[in-house]
């Protein structure tokens, strides 16, 4: 007979036998952030005729290293797999629109550019923010992987490199047109596998003189807000201040400045320079966050255990609420086809007998099914048809834009449910 102090149950993550080394420092990661169990990439888009096919699935596992403290998920299919042809296109939030121009504003200003200037951005997708340089007649040059959303923005008369970046291109880059004055990566950061190959191709590519702006969602965020479902397979990393300045310093450039944006859910803009430029002074912002992760456990591997019994917490609230709202009689549908709502979607267990349908402003969407859970996409018109009692906003980071375009449910008593940090009905 088995005595219980003999039993030792193990999870997956546990008995998994896969060597897992840190993207940046190369320390083998050994602490669990948290396990959602088995998902497919979040950015596939599954057609009718493949309704009935296998689907790959991977283990979305995220870790901490205790050495640099980079919390990144374990990579199981490769940045050329995933962003080669890419699905989301960023033109299509009108918030997000309003916040590339008045960036573009305050950093012309702030940064003195004018038409002698050069701006470099990677990950230019759509052209969303270039198309801002080039009304202003700045010369301007986006670096974007994915050849669709490349196209998209060439159609709009913005330059494009159809280019994974990283050393190599950046010596093409500084070849061909020079050195950047302006560096932007917004949001792109989180999706390089080869971190210390990219931030290098940045030191190569900014002048003597020049600034870098990174935008990211901050990890302090994700952890207190339980902000689980933005970690899913082509995010490999999940940034906090002062790793990130460990990063930089290591290929000889530094943080000199910081902005708190409410982007994504709360997110930082970094200002980045060569550390010998000493005409940049580091603003007291960045200590003063540094400090703030410091307290909040972001550097103890006990604030991460507590974090993953959280997202369990909030994993059951969420499908107590729909199991509750289905079991009256009303009916759900989603707002929104974001990776961040497969992550939730699949974690969750959530498939059409709790969801019938989620629509999406982008048409590269519609007419699709969502990866995993296999929920039909539609254009956001279906709604006033249908007249859902709740819509479940997936991407609630732009909660705001999506409840006054959809102000009209309230016609017909409709209300909304917002799934992040715990489920919430909003009126």
């Amino acid at each position: 007979m088995i005595q219980d102090s003999q039993i030792q149950l193990k999870t997956s993550a546990e008995v998994s036998s896969e060597s897992r080394s840190c993207r940046f420092c190369s320390k083998t990661l050994e602490n669990l952030v948290v396990d959602l169990g088995l998902s497919p990439l979040c950015q596939n888009k599954i057609v009718q005729e493949d309704l009935n096919k296998a689907e790959k699935f991977y283990p979305l596992r995220a870790y901490v290293c205790d050495e640099c403290w980079l919390v990144q998920v374990h990579e199981h299919v490769s940045g050329e797999d995933i962003f080669s042809h890419y699905a989301y296109f960023s033109s299509y939030s009108t918030s997000w629109l309003e916040h590339s121009k008045r960036y573009v504003d305050a950093t012309i200003d702030r940064l003195n550019l004018g038409k002698d200037s050069f701006v470099v951005e990677l990950a230019s997708n759509d052209g969303y923010l270039l198309q801002n340089f080039v009304k202003a007649e700045i010369r301007c040059l986006g670096v974007e992987p994915a050849t669709n959303v490349a196209q998209a923005a060439i159609e709009k008369g913005v330059p494009v490199l159809n280019k994974f970046f990283g050393r190599e291109t950046a010596k093409e880059l500084v070849a061909q047109h020079g050195r950047a004055d302006l560096m932007i990566a917004n949001n792109v950061l989180a999706h390089v596998p080869d971190l210390n190959d990219f931030v290098a191709g940045i030191g190569i590519v900014l002048s003597e003189t020049g600034t870098l702006t990174v935008e990211f969602p901050h990890l302090l965020n994700m952890v207190e807000l339980l902000q689980f479902d933005t970690i899913y397979q082509e995010h490999y990393c999940y940034l906090g201040l002062k790793t990130l300045q460990r990063v930089f310093e290591h290929y000889g450039m530094r943080i000199y400045d910081v902005q708190e944006i409410p982007t994504h859910g709360g997110s930082l803009r970094i200002y980045v320079c060569q550390k010998e430029n000493t005409q940049l002074q580091e603003a007291d912002i960045v200590g003063e966050i540094v400090e703030r992760e410091e307290l909040a456990g972001l550097f103890n591997v006990d604030r991460y255990q507590q974090f993953a019994e959280q997202v369990k917490q909030t994993k059951w609230s969420l499908l107590e609420m729909l199991i509750d709202i289905r079991r009256s009689g009303k009916t759900i549908c989603c707002y929104g086809a974001p990776g961040k709502g497969n992550t939730l979607l699949n974690y969750c267990g959530i498939r059409e007998d709790l969801i019938d349908y989620t629509v999406d402003r982008n048409p590269f969407k519609q007419d699709s099914f969502l990866p995993g859970s296999r929920i039909p996409v539609y254009d956001p018109e279906i709604i006033a048809k249908t007249k859902p009692d709740f819509v479940l906003i997936l991407p609630w980071n732009l909660k705001d834009e999506i409840v006054a375009q959809l102000h009209y449910i309230r016609e017909w008593g409709g209300k909304f449910i917002i799934p992040i940090p715990t489920a919430e009905i909003v009126e």
